[in-house]
C-alpha cells in the first residue's frame, strides 16, 4: 500500500496530510493559547509562537491517530486518505515537531511551561482508542486540552499561574465538557452498539442533555463570579456568559447536530468577548 489510500505522488500525499488539519477542532486550542498570552499582559512573540506550534502538533497528532484508529483499527469509517504506514509516519513527524517546540518552550519560558504543555500531546495521542471509550475520557479529554492550552499560553508569558487564570481554565473545562456531551449525543445509537460509554450512553439522551446544560450553566455563572470577585478579570468579562447563554438557549431546542454546531460557534463568540474584555477593558 502507498502513502495514501487512493492517491500516489508527493502532491497528493501532501494534500492527504493537510486533510488531517480540521480547523473546527484545531483553532480553539490555538486561540486559547493566544488568549492566555494576552491575559498575561505583555506578550513575548517568540514564546507565544512556540506554544502555538506545540499545540498545533499536539492536535494534529490527535487527528491522525483518531483517523488511523477509526479506519484502520476499528473499521468505523468508510474511507481514509492515509494508509496505515503513512499514518504512523505522520505521527512520528508530528511528535518530532511537538518535541522540538517543547525544547524551544524550555529555552524561552522554562520547565514549568513545558510541564503544562507536555500533557496536551498525551491527551491527543491516547484519545483513541484509550480515552474515547470511557465516560470521563470521551467527555473531558478535549476540554482538558483547551484548559491546558490556556494555562500554558499564560505561563509561557508570566512564568506563574494565578487564581484568575486557573478559574478561567476551569470555566473552559466546564462549558466545553457540556458541549462535548451534546456532540456525543449525535452518535448515541452507534456508541451504545459498540459499548462506548459516553455520557449519552450512560445517562440516556435526555439525561445527557440535562447534564450538558448543567455543566454549561455552571461555567457561565462561574465567569460572572470570577469577573466580580477576582482581581485580574475585568467585570466586562461577564458579558461573555450573556453571549454564550443566548446561543445555548437557541441550541437547546435544536437536534443534536445543529445544537453542536451552534454551541461550538457560541464558544468562539464566548472566547472573542473574553479577549475583547481583557484587551480593551471597557469598564476599567
Amino acid at each position: 500500500m502507498g502513502d495514501v489510500t487512493h492517491a500516489r505522488g508527493g502532491e497528493e500525499v501532501a494534500r492527504a496530510l493537510l486533510s488531517q488539519v480540521h480547523p473546527v477542532f484545531m483553532l480553539p486550542p490555538l486561540a486559547a493559547s493566544l488568549f492566555g498570552a494576552v491575559f498575561a499582559g505583555q506578550v513575548a512573540p517568540a514564546a507565544a509562537a512556540l506554544h502555538v506550534v506545540a499545540l498545533f502538533f499536539a492536535v494534529y497528532t490527535a487527528h491522525v491517530k483518531d483517523g488511523y484508529v477509526d479506519f484502520h483499527v476499528r473499521g468505523e469509517d468508510d474511507d481514509h486518505p492515509l494508509s496505515a504506514s503513512a499514518c504512523r509516519r505522520a505521527l512520528l513527524g508530528s511528535t518530532a515537531g511537538f518535541l522540538a517546540a517543547l525544547v524551544g518552550i524550555w529555552v524561552t519560558s522554562g520547565p514549568g511551561a513545558v510541564a503544562i504543555t507536555a500533557p496536551t500531546w498525551a491527551l491527543g495521542y491516547f484519545h483513541a482508542p484509550q480515552l474515547d471509550t470511557h465516560t470521563v475520557g470521551a467527555t473531558a479529554g478535549y476540554p482538558t486540552g483547551i484548559a491546558l492550552a490556556l494555562l500554558g499560553g499564560y505561563y509561557a508569558q508570566a512564568g506563574e499561574l494565578t487564581p484568575a487564570v486557573l478559574g478561567l481554565a476551569g470555566v473552559f473545562l466546564l462549558f466545553l465538557s457540556g458541549i462535548k456531551v451534546v456532540d456525543d449525543a449525535q452518535d448515541y445509537d452507534y456508541d451504545r452498539s459498540i459499548g462506548k460509554r459516553t455520557v449519552a450512553v450512560v445517562l440516556g439522551p435526555r439525561g445527557a442533555y440535562r447534564a450538558a446544560y448543567a455543566l454549561m450553566a455552571t461555567g457561565m455563572v462561574a465567569v460572572v463570579l470570577l469577573a466580580l470577585g477576582l482581581r485580574g478579570i475585568p467585570p466586562s468579562a461577564g458579558l461573555a456568559s450573556l453571549v454564550f447563554g443566548v446561543v445555548a438557549l437557541v441550541a437547546r431546542r435544536a437536534e443534536p447536530e445543529l445544537a453542536t454546531m451552534l454551541l461550538i460557534r457560541g464558544s468562539y463568540l464566548f472566547l472573542a468577548v473574553l479577549v475583547a474584555a481583557v484587551w480593551f477593558r471597557p469598564l476599567g
